[in-house]
């Protein structure tokens, strides 16, 4: 007995589900006569049931909706990010002897940083990671701040995929030709592939931030080294790689760890003691993503030699980079003021770290000059996440900032120092940098002008009785 499919009214004898798809893709009009004449043609009107099941499928996972993760997969990322970790020579497990030399140095640290800094953080602990335990603790930060990316990512390439079959439709293109049946609305076809657009461009971005997460695990030695603040409420050390960074220092490993340690502690309370700094930074790394203009010519390059109907050949021809080179001014201006931000940061924590252990350690100086070059050069992994989103997190002026926060500390003593973090307005600019005798003598002008007008303040108000 031979097979006889259920047919679909208006369909001319095709297999019911295989005719209800194809009208989506027609906006759900009936099927052109010449679209179903070729189907016949195929054999389509007899098929097996197994053959229409895995070709109803085939399109339903093209087009299908499903669940659409916009921007950066965390859970993907995170994955990937370990087992490029993994694939780097290994990861070992933290245990109870690196939990305790981390404990104890942040002790240490802070114990020292009390005589050097006003700034108070009493609730940081001390934490060993590994790199895998780092890229879990801070890939969701990174995703927050390439969202912005893979958001105009995916908005550039709808819009050329729309632009395009705008244009076959236009010029009359043979479907046939495309490997897509002729009769199809291409507008409709362009609608339903807008999920498959975003799945596709949260992939990219994905995999590509799991790549920079990834090679950046295997080089950080302290939660926040990049100076942003990824990490939260904790001074994270990673002694995995502070054993790659002690090697060849001639320095000993201990010494290494407490001095890594005084600035990861520096820097944590900076952060904490310090509540808008933190929020501004992230914010200026966003703003510098979401400027990131799209090279739309050579995305339109990729998806005008693609065929619509291979998801796969589609993926594989964006797999590139579509970022302009240049950026924009509005970047430019966030460029400038997060290089700005990163500068005063390092700088703070090189002039607050000397102080803290010129006592204790002999060879902070040097271990300082190696942190700076090492900074300033940018590793393999800061390359890589430059390539992402066209961004170098390096605080380009740091001997400028620490000049700076030093001439301060000399003219007006260690609390003023600290106290130009009290609000975003005081604390110092690019400008400054190029200037700081200036910085510090207005620093000074404002802090007694400030002091004289609480003295006039109380007298009147003593004199008035009040």
């Amino acid at each position: 007995m031979s097979y006889e499919p259920d047919r679909a009214e208006g369909s001319d004898d095709l297999p019911e589900e295989l005719a209800r798809i194809l009208r989506e893709l027609t906006g759900g009009a009936d099927l052109p006569p010449q679209m179903v004449e070729q189907l016949k043609a195929m054999g389509l009107a007899d098929a097996d049931p197994a053959v229409v099941s895995a070709m109803a499928q085939q399109v339903k996972a093209m087009f299908a909706p499903g669940p659409v993760t916009k921007g950066v997969d965390v859970a993907s990322a995170t994955d990937v990010a370990r087992q490029i970790v993994a694939g780097k020579g290994g990861d070992a497990a933290m245990g109870s002897s690196e939990h305790a030399l981390a404990e104890q140095a942040t002790r240490i640290a802070g114990l020292w940083l009390d005589q050097a800094t006003s700034l108070e953080a009493p609730s940081l602990t001390g934490a060993a990671l590994s790199r895998a335990e780092w890229v879990e603790a801070t890939l969701p930060t990174w995703a927050d701040l390439v969202d912005p990316v893979a958001e105009g990512l995916s908005a550039a390439i709808r819009d050329s995929i729309g632009t395009q079959m705008q244009r076959m439709g236009d010029s009359g293109a043979d479907l046939a030709a495309l490997g897509l049946p002729p009769g199809m609305n291409l507008d409709a076809i362009s609608n339903q592939m807008a999920p498959m657009v975003q799945r596709m461009s949260s992939s990219l971005i994905t995999a590509q931030l799991a790549q920079a997460v990834g090679a950046l695990a295997g080089e950080t030695v302290t939660g926040t080294e990049v100076g942003i603040p990824i990490v939260q409420g904790r001074v994270a050390l990673l002694p995995a790689n502070i054993a790659l960074f002690a090697d060849g220092l001639g320095v000993d490993l201990d010494e290494v760890w407490l001095h890594l340690a005084l600035r990861e502690a520096a820097r944590m309370r900076l952060f904490t003691a310090v509540p808008w700094l933190g929020p501004q930074i992230l914010a200026t790394v966003q703003e510098y993503s979401r400027g990131m203009a799209i090279d739309t010519d050579a995305i339109d390059a990729a998806v005008s030699q693609i065929n619509p109907s291979d998801p796969e050949a589609l993926q594989e021809a964006l797999t590139g980079s579509f970022f302009q080179p240049q950026p924009s001014a509005i970047q430019q201006a966030a460029l400038t003021r997060l290089e700005t931000w990163l500068a005063l940061i390092e700088g703070w924590v090189d002039h607050v770290a000397a102080r803290a252990s010129a006592d204790h350690l002999p060879n902070t100086a040097a271990m300082a000059e190696t942190i700076r070059r090492r900074r300033a050069t940018g590793g393999p992994a800061e390359k890589t996440f430059a390539g992402l989103v066209g961004l170098e997190l390096r605080p380009r002026r740091l001997r400028d900032a620490a000049n700076l926060w030093a001439a301060l500390e000399d003219a007006h003593g260690a609390s003023a120092r600290d106290a130009a973090w009290d609000h975003p307005d005081v604390a110092p600019r690019a400008e400054d940098l190029d200037d700081p005798l200036g910085y510090v003598e207005r620093f000074g002008g404002e802090s007694e002008g400030t002091d004289l007008d609480a003295e006039l303040d109380a007298l009147l108000r003593d004199e008035s009785g009040e």
